[in-house]
């Protein structure tokens, strides 16, 4: 029975960054993930003037709860959304001229709900370009706090962001959202938070988070739960293979576990235990329809495994998904369908109609790892799946593909 030995959360490994980095003292980050998101996050703070400490397994950050070490720095946040978010929203708390700029492909994702938040909480932030987009400025100064209302529909990193911040405001933020995506993305930040001493109200739609600072703590990222769907999903897709995934189990933070319980409903055998989840393909895959707001990172392994249940698998709510990395929906489809295999989608959902056996091709990636990872998966069941570029796991899993091909060796033969 393979085990198989998952990288740390990169929602996980940003998160303890942003809180090390405010908190007062020294922390140690246990098993962080080393991926080009989570090393560029890192190489923002040190442009920032905070002391990163990097051995293999552990990070060590000297909290600055007072904001930055340096009065002027330009960052570059690479192709990381947390990094191109959640950094912004750090230095707002201290005191400086911050510019930030990313890569063509983070230069297009939005940034307008949070951009808005920061002003109305009086942060002075401008773009340079297009409106609620990077590259931005912030001429940061401290931020007060009070009250905020946000839109959360596009990404719950917009809250988490403000949420992080609150501590480090002067009188504590309120924050009421008006629409919220990927909502166990938020529980994650709140658990975090709760570790490095901050507990956080609600009140209905409104947050409430106290002003006070973090404590510095000893952190250990737990595996990244989307990373292990593609690992899951390849069990469930194969008669007879099992996969067990050490780290991931009851007390999980992440949602995306939740993955596992859609394969259970198309018929694979799933133990979730105390400290780690196994999933065994039984050799029926049923079609199924599934709302996804919650999990929609792992919209893509679904979608790519769709193809051999037995009916239609029709995946809903995913709207959020068209302002990843790449439009993931349609990228999905396009792939799929240049697999041979009848799909149909509309604004917020598509429907994969299993029929003859797909054909191997090679996969558009549009630079993003998450359509690399799933096909992979696809890869199989299917001969003669490759990729434009096959390298752009870098971003989450620089040793995905190796990880992928000891997997196949074990189950597949």
């Amino acid at each position: 029975m393979p085990l198989v030995d998952i990288p740390g959360s990169k929602s996980l490994t940003a998160r303890a960054l942003f809180l090390a980095a405010a908190a007062d003292g020294v922390t140690t980050l246990r098993r962080p993930l080393r991926s080009d998101d989570t090393e560029g996050f890192a190489e923002g703070l040190v442009r920032l003037g905070y002391r990163v400490g990097r051995t293999p397994d552990a990070w060590q950050v000297d909290g600055r709860p007072q904001g930055p070490a340096v009065r002027e720095a330009d960052v570059y946040c690479r192709d990381g959304a947390t990094t191109a978010r959640f950094l912004p929203t750090l230095v707002a708390a201290g005191h400086g001229t911050y510019r930030f700029d990313a890569s063509p492909q983070m230069r297009r994702r939005p940034l307008l709900p949070l951009t808005r938040a920061l002003r109305d909480l009086g942060v002075d932030l401008r773009h340079e370009e297009a409106e609620g987009h990077h590259p931005l400025t912030v001429e940061a100064a401290g931020v007060e706090g009070g009250d905020v209302t946000l839109d959360a529909g596009q990404s719950s990193q917009y809250l988490t962001a403000l949420l992080l911040l609150g501590p480090l405001t002067r009188t504590g933020l309120r924050v009421t959202v008006t629409d919220l995506v990927s909502a166990p993305y938020v529980e994650i930040t709140l658990a975090m938070m709760r570790a490095f001493g901050v507990e956080v109200g609600r009140e209905g739609d409104t947050y409430v988070v106290p002003p006070g600072g973090y404590r510095a703590t000893t952190y250990a990222i737990e595996p990244d739960a989307s990373t292990a769907s593609y690992f899951f999903a390849a069990a469930a897709v194969t008669p007879g293979a099992e996969v067990t995934v050490p780290g991931l189990g009851e007390g999980a933070l992440q949602g995306d576990l939740g993955f596992v319980d859609v394969l259970r409903r198309m018929g694979a055998q799933v133990t979730v235990g105390a400290d780690r989840t196994t999933v065994r393909g039984t050799g029926e895959l049923r079609g199924l329809t599934v709302n996804m707001r919650d999990v929609s990172d792992t919209m893509p392994t679904l979608a790519a495994i769709a193809p051999y249940a037995s009916g239609p698998v029709r995946i809903e709510d995913v709207a959020n998904t068209r302002v990843k990395e790449c439009d993931r929906l349609e990228a999905c489809a396009s792939n799929l369908r240049r697999l041979g295999v009848d799909v149909a989608t509309g604004p917020d959902w598509i429907e994969i109609r299993p029929g003859a056996a797909p054909e191997g091709a090679e996969i558009t990636t549009y630079g993003d790892h998450r359509i690399v990872m799933s096909f992979a998966v696809t890869g199989l069941r299917t001969p003669g799946i490759s990729f434009d570029d096959p390298g752009c796991v870098r971003k989450t899993f620089p040793g995905f593909h190796e990880a992928f091909a000891e997997l196949r060796k074990d189950i597949v033969g």
